[in-house]
């Protein structure tokens, strides 16, 4: 929050093509400061958090944006006593900056849980939590973005499933779907949670014959409570789609009257189609199932397969390369790893994990639905999206880009290999380092003890940091000024 302020106060805004909504001059001493201090909070998507939030749903392309975010900001505003003097927009930036610092550290939070649930080795989820908060897509976990909920969310939901609390995952995981629309992917883990769980109960060894057709029995009921918990994860989105078919598609869809005259004009000029503001229906109405979120990508923001694939789109695809790349390096090593794993999609049980031994790590059978899900996500953002929103899509959804960095720290960097002794290299004691065992009643820290001894890391180690902490700065520099970095 200080270097975005210090940034933004440094380097002048770019004038970018982007939403900027009208807005009055800051009434007081109030507005002045905070917008000095937090503006770099409000660029980019952020502006349309922070319109919907304000005004609600006016504008079509406002849609695109799922409203649990924009909802808890309005909510904390609410609750917080902020002074009257203030703005709406100023109030909304502070509740923006204090809720998305909390909501990123209770992501952190439930990435180690989840990281010692499946990886069943404490120092990697640790390491890997502490990447979280150096993440590449760190900016937008700060920004008046919806990133830092739904990573909680969907983060909290896969712990709960993996402790068997399928109810209370579907919950959360349905609280994502109304936050970011691929949160409606996470269906997939409800899904192979119950296909697995009943793959190995058929394959239990100890399970007498005659319990056999008891089991083929609860197919009706798995499978139903299995599609309720889907179509619970679906239903925010859909009655999202529901409400906006109303705003936009439905006759009186709500007077216009308090709509400022500046707002009026920008939409004229935009193409901005306002609501309740007379004029024909979109087409998107007419369809037979009319989804506003696909019609927004496809005309708005040109989304779709293949559309990215432009000559002057290569340096945004040069900016997702590191994360392309390290996702692919995951999936890659995974499955070399655990060839038969992933050609039995995980279901059939391994003769290590009959035994009670089954590899821990990001290489062990636990990882293999985690590792799916970021493919099958890095496959879509690569080929569907505009690619440079890749970094901050994978960043925020999936736990195997922290994971995968901190299991090839562990791997290749000696200086994580030992908890109490000094460096083999130098005979030097390493920087940043406890003397205590296994780090108990000290305060260290790994991410620490690597920076500390940079000149001592591998070249594999710093080309890991330097892309998290490359990319956590220059997020910041970028993103706060209106520059290319969204």
């Amino acid at each position: 929050v200080v270097l975005q302020a210090v940034f933004n106060l440094l380097i002048p805004d770019h004038a970018a093509d982007a939403f900027s909504p009208p807005r009055p001059a800051p009434r007081g001493a109030g507005d002045a400061l905070l917008e000095r201090l937090l503006g770099g909070l409000g660029r980019w998507d952020a502006e349309h958090f922070l319109f919907i939030a304000e005004r609600g749903y006016l504008l079509e392309h406002n849609c695109a944006f799922l409203p649990l975010f924009p909802l808890s900001l309005r909510a904390l505003c609410w609750l917080l006593p902020c002074p009257g003097s203030l703005q709406p927009r100023g109030r909304l930036l502070l509740c923006a900056a204090l809720l998305n610092a909390l909501l990123s550290a209770l992501a952190a939070a439930a990435l180690l849980g989840l990281g010692r649930a499946v990886l069943r080795r404490p120092r990697q989820a640790f390491l890997a939590a502490l990447l979280f908060s150096l993440s590449p897509a760190g900016v937008f976990m700060a920004a008046a973005y919806s990133e830092s909920l739904f990573a909680l969310l969907a983060f909290s939901a896969m712990w709960r499933l993996e402790r068997g609390q399928s109810w209370l995952g579907a919950l959360l995981f349905s609280l994502a779907s109304g936050a970011r629309a691929n949160g409606l992917v996470n269906a997939g883990f409800l899904l192979y949670s119950r296909a697995r769980s009943f793959a190995l109960q058929l394959q239990a060894g100890s399970a007498p014959r005659r319990q056999l057709p008891l089991l083929w029995k609860r197919v009706p009921s798995l499978a139903f409570s299995a599609a309720l918990m889907c179509a619970g994860v679906f239903l925010p989105f859909a009655l999202f789609q529901y409400f906006a078919y109303l705003r936009f598609c439905g006759p009186g869809t709500g007077p216009a009257r308090d709509i400022p005259e500046a707002l009026l004009q920008l939409a004229r000029d935009k193409g901005y189609r306002v609501a309740g503001v007379g004029g024909d229906k979109p087409p998107w109405c007419s369809q037979r199932f009319p989804v506003v979120y696909s019609y927004i990508q496809d005309t708005y923001w040109n989304v779709g397969f293949l559309r990215y694939f432009e000559l002057r789109q290569i340096p945004n695809f040069l900016l997702a390369l590191p994360v392309t790349l390290l996702g692919s390096w995951a999936a890659w090593t995974y499955v070399s790893t655990n060839p038969r794993h992933c050609l039995t999609l995980g279901l059939e049980r391994g003769k290590s994990e009959e035994r009670g031994k089954a590899r821990d790590g990001f290489c062990g059978p636990a990882a293999f639905v985690y590792v799916v899900h970021a493919t099958a996500l890095l496959v879509f953002g690569f080929f569907c999206m505009h690619v440079q929103v890749l970094t901050r899509f994978l960043g925020s959804s999936s736990p195997i880009l922290y994971w995968f960095a901190a299991h090839l720290l562990q791997e290749h960097e000696p200086l994580l290999w030992s908890t109490g002794t000094d460096n083999p290299t130098s005979g030097k004691p390493l920087l940043g380092k406890s003397p205590s065992p296994c780090g108990k009643g000290s305060s260290d820290n790994p991410v620490v003890r690597l920076l500390l001894n940079w000149r001592l890391m591998t070249p594999l180690g710093k080309s890991i940091l330097g892309f998290f902490l490359g990319y956590w700065l220059l997020g910041l520099i970028l993103h706060c000024n209106f520059l290319p970095w969204t």
